[in-house]
């Protein structure tokens, strides 16, 4: 038996560490399934993209066009960069605001998708749900206070122009050298790219095709690796990393996204882990709220990019990005009555979805389809 033991003890390290190195390469996965996307959506749409953006001259089809654009990629991160570009092309920047306000409701659908993976287990699916969707209402209530107030007093857009003007006396402006996620996907993404550039536009539309597919997969085979590998040391590690208060949640899912430049990453890793009751909704909510701040660092990097006449604008409108997320996280998360609501919002909607699963379509359809459409119908 003692024998037995200690020869199952280095088979079961080894084990650990291949589970880990799937682990890290799943995450490679995704950050070249991201790459895909963004890379097929450019390449397919092109400059269309420009009239497309420029189609929402009322706030709140602004807004609506933010999010289904990022619900359709599932990456607030291209929509955003998309609109720096728009930006520095020439398009105003209080056309702009809203759209980032809607680039960040629309890329919470993927946490969603990823909690359907527990619906086979009704306690699992409960907890997954409600973690997935606690991200949707902060954003939403975020949303709901800061648009009527960029509408009448042009909130946003004065404090991101204050925060501009210092720094144009700078010079250059360029922080490309920070981006260190792009060299590492970039021969993946070229690899694929290549045999489809006889393809036309059609190679672009594969090559999305493929990225979706690719974060389905990276993501699930993520969540049965964290299952198995958040036991014992591992899983008091990370619940002492992302449960030690909320500041240190907020900037754990700050840094963590901005080393994986997207929020839809990290804050979808933390689904499994409260499914699997590794961690609590409430441990979760202030690193998602972190991952929202974070995710600006992908809008910067694009903004100081750029030069020229309108170079100002395009980080103007990056910064925007990031005194949104900012604000809203101190004012939603600072008041404790407007705190709890998007946790009592996501508990109650978990609760329903075990009951009917037909609310968890309708949901979905309501948030990202009906009510987008509907509004984008009206103001057409």
């Amino acid at each position: 038996m003692t024998t037995q033991a200690t020869t199952a003890e280095p088979i079961q390290s080894s084990m650990r560490w291949v589970r880990w190195a799937n682990l890290v390469f799943m995450l490679y996965l995704l950050l070249v399934a991201v790459s895909l996307v963004s890379g097929g959506f450019k390449w397919s749409v092109g400059e269309q993209a420009k009239t497309l953006f420029e189609f929402a001259s009322h706030p709140v089809a602004g807004l609506m066009i933010g999010l289904v654009a990022t619900s359709l990629i599932q990456s607030s991160s291209t929509v955003t960069s998309i609109i720096v570009g728009l930006v520095a092309g020439g398009l105003p920047v209080e056309t702009a605001i809203p759209m980032v306000m809607g680039a960040n409701i629309g890329t919470t659908m993927t946490n969603t998708l990823v909690s359907l993976g527990h619906a086979r287990c009704k306690d699992e699916f409960r907890r997954a749900f409600s973690a997935a969707t606690v991200h949707d209402f902060f954003n939403l209530l975020a949303v709901l206070i800061f648009l009527p107030l960029e509408m009448m007093f042009g909130l946003l857009q004065k404090i991101s122009a204050w925060l501009v003007s210092p720094l144009m006396s700078t010079g250059d402006m360029s922080m490309k050298g920070l981006d260190f996620i792009k060299p590492l996907t970039k021969p993946a993404v070229n690899a694929v790219k290549a045999p489809l550039e006889s393809l036309g536009t059609m190679g672009g539309v594969i090559m999305i095709a493929l990225g979706i597919a690719l974060i389905f997969l990276a993501i699930t085979v993520m969540g049965k690796l964290m299952r198995s590998l958040m036991v014992g040391r591992a899983r008091d590690i990370l619940k002492s990393a992302i449960g030690r208060g909320p500041v240190h949640g907020i900037v754990s899912g700050s840094i963590v996204t901005i080393l994986v430049q997207s929020s839809s990453t990290t804050t979808s890793l933390m689904v499994p882990l409260v499914g699997t009751g590794v961690l609590k909704v409430r441990d979760v909510y202030p690193f998602t709220l972190g991952a929202n701040i974070g995710t600006c660092i992908t809008a910067l990097l694009a903004a100081t990019a750029i030069s020229g006449d309108h170079a100002v604008f395009a980080l103007q409108i990056a910064l925007v990005h990031l005194c949104f997320n900012v604000l809203a996280t101190l004012l939603i998360f600072g008041l404790p009555f407007l705190r709890e609501l998007p946790l009592k919002g996501a508990i109650y909607l978990g609760e329903l979805a075990v009951k009917s699963k037909s609310t968890v379509a309708a949901y979905l359809g309501l948030v990202f389809i009906i009510i987008p459409g509907s509004i984008l119908a009206l103001t057409a």
